[in-house]
């Protein structure tokens, strides 16, 4: 049995914060199934939130209330509140550890607009935000290496619990395919979000739900599962991220008759509107044959930019549009469309990372959550961009100093090593000795497009009825499916079909979430309730695994300084 004072699983942003506040008084273990520097928080673009006012006056009080208005009122506002004021601290710490910003003329870091924030605080790096914070992260984690073991590629399974307690998780190596337990005093989830339950998304290939699962799958809840937010700009069929620091720096949003339409859905922000109305907005246009060339195209057109600019502020995406279309923006529009790109709900959390398991704030001793995979609630039903990577960076801080607050005055609790290994061998056995019929591929590929077509932009009750009858045929039929790789030694094979179990489930959950929230808040757009019901649905859900199936069950949000109102823009 592996021991460590506290196991963090997940390398992205929150996980690496996480592990740095933790390292100086504790023994650390940072497990990741992919290389830490390949974490999806790579992959961000646009920017990190703060209210610095480097360009004009901002103030944490208009990022706080831009925050609960783009979410659509469902945020919880204490936890926005100590959010959004940690904010500034958090980009000169970052600052600090290596991560180099782009700067205004004057020296100070540069700050753009983007949708739903009323003043420019997106702070950023060009268009590789993500990728900047990430690396100087990961170069600190480095720098502490005798304090911080990371395990890559390596899979967590499940977690260790006794009652109230977690005590360690059981994880697998995926080079040599050994099963082992790692015994801890506090566990933190870091582990992303689960778009890749759809068709078109701009997650990274890692992105299964596999934290979230197995907290679900140990009688823990799920919370604002329904809410998932599409985003306005993912190249056509792909799904690869074009950011929205495009449409910042000033891009345009084309329809098939090359017009502006957003003027039509939100005529004071036009494309800086807040993600769910600009990606229910391009649905329209293409759900009223609008599209580009009668297709599911809306065109991104950064032309009039110039090349200058985009060469300073964007080059990725135009590397991008080359790389992967052939189309380069200096000269011609990019072809996109609405793609599932982040998860407001997850792992229920309080506002300093400690787990809880129900509308009582009960807590799960030793066990934290932080970033997408964690719901503390400041996104709502809807985030809005660059407050993301901030998340991840303030709550994997929070979650790292609770962590060692807890662990650091108490001892290892003991773990039946060989029950909980068995469990995982059987498991493993289990599908190796499966000698069906069905693709697991075939089965994959189903749950993307029903959950695409049935609950994507829009949605109604005889769509998301039929997407949850074709989940559950779907989970049979994964109980039926054959594997051709047997081996032990870096058996991808296996480990996808384990994701693809998690992501199965996690659809259903998403789905019976989105089937039971009869309105329409945020990203979450019901056709037969198009309007929001705070008398009936201003409340959070929380989704649980009895056993027999999935049951809903709702708390309150928590209001301080601001009523909900009318969400217009």
């Amino acid at each position: 049995m592996i021991k460590h004072d506290v196991v963090i699983v997940g390398s992205g942003l929150a996980g690496m914060r996480a592990a740095l506040e933790v390292c100086e008084n504790l023994d650390v273990a940072v497990l990741s199934k992919v290389y830490p520097t390949r974490s999806h928080s790579g992959a961000a673009q646009g920017g990190i939130a703060a209210s610095l006012g480097n360009s004009e006056s901002d103030s944490w009080e208009e990022h706080l209330y831009d925050t609960i208005k783009g979410g659509d009122f469902l945020c919880d506002q204490d936890a926005v509140e100590e959010y959004v004021k940690a904010a500034p601290r958090v980009i000169y710490e970052l600052e600090h550890f290596g991560c180099v910003f782009s700067r205004t003329p004057d020296g100070k870091i540069a700050q753009r607009s983007f949708g739903g924030h009323s003043k420019p605080r997106a702070c950023f790096s060009a268009d590789r935000t993500g990728h900047a914070i990430l690396h100087a992260l990961h170069e600190q984690l480095l720098k502490r290496s005798k304090s911080i073991k990371i395990y890559s590629e390596w899979f967590m399974h499940s977690l260790v619990l006794d009652g109230d307690s977690c005590n360690g998780i059981v994880v697998s190596d995926i080079r040599s395919g050994a099963v082992e337990v790692i015994q801890a005093k506090a566990v933190i989830f870091a582990t992303g979000g689960y778009g890749r339950v759809f068709n078109i998304t701009s997650n990274a290939f890692a992105s299964t739900a596999d934290g979230v699962m197995a907290a679900y799958n140990a009688g823990l809840p799920l919370e604002d599962a329904e809410f998932v937010q599409y985003h306005p700009s993912g190249l056509y069929r792909q799904g690869i991220l074009f950011s929205e620091a495009a449409r910042g720096e000033g891009g345009y949003l084309l329809n098939g008759k090359g017009e502006r339409f957003m003027e039509k859905y939100a005529p004071s922000r036009m494309e800086l509107a807040p993600r769910d109305i600009v990606a229910r907005a391009e649905q329209s246009e293409i759900d009223a044959g609008l599209g580009v060339d009668g297709k599911d195209i809306i065109h991104l057109d950064l032309r009039h930019l110039g090349k200058a600019r985009i060469m300073e502020r964007l080059p990725q995406i135009r590397q991008l549009g080359i790389d992967f279309i052939g189309v380069d923006c200096v000269t011609d529009p990019l072809p996109i469309q609405p793609t599932a790109h982040y998860s407001m709900g997850g792992i229920p959390t309080d506002k300093f990372g400690q787990v809880i398991k129900d509308a009582e704030g009960t807590p799960v001793k030793g066990l934290f959550a932080a970033g997408e995979c964690a719901c503390v609630s400041v996104h709502g039903a809807n985030r809005l961009g660059t407050n993301s990577l901030l998340e991840a960076v303030v709550f994997g801080e929070r979650a790292g100093r609770s962590a060692l607050e807890y662990a650091k005055n108490i001892s290892h609790a003991s773990i039946n090593e060989s029950h909980e290994k068995t469990k995982i061998l059987e498991l493993f056995e289990s599908i190796f000795q499966q000698n069906g019929d069905d693709s697991y591929n075939d089965i994959r590929n189903e749950m993307k497009k029903v959950m695409t077509e049935n609950c994507g932009v829009f949605r109604d009750e005889s769509r998301l009825q039929i997407c949850i009858e074709t989940i559950k045929k779907l989970k049979e039929r994964y109980k039926r499916g054959k594997i051709t790789d047997k081996g032990k030694l870096f058996n991808t094979e296996i480990y996808e079909v384990l994701e693809l179990g998690n992501m199965l489930g996690m659809a259903e959950i998403i789905a019976v979430g989105a089937i039971n929230r009869k309105e329409s808040r945020g990203g979450h757009s019901r056709t037969d309730y198009p309007k929001r019901d705070d008398e009936n649905f201003l409340k959070h859900s929380l989704i649980y695994n009895t056993g027999s199936g999935v049951v809903v069950k709702y708390k309150p949000v928590i209001i301080t300084k601001h009523q909900p109102a009318e969400r217009t823009y």
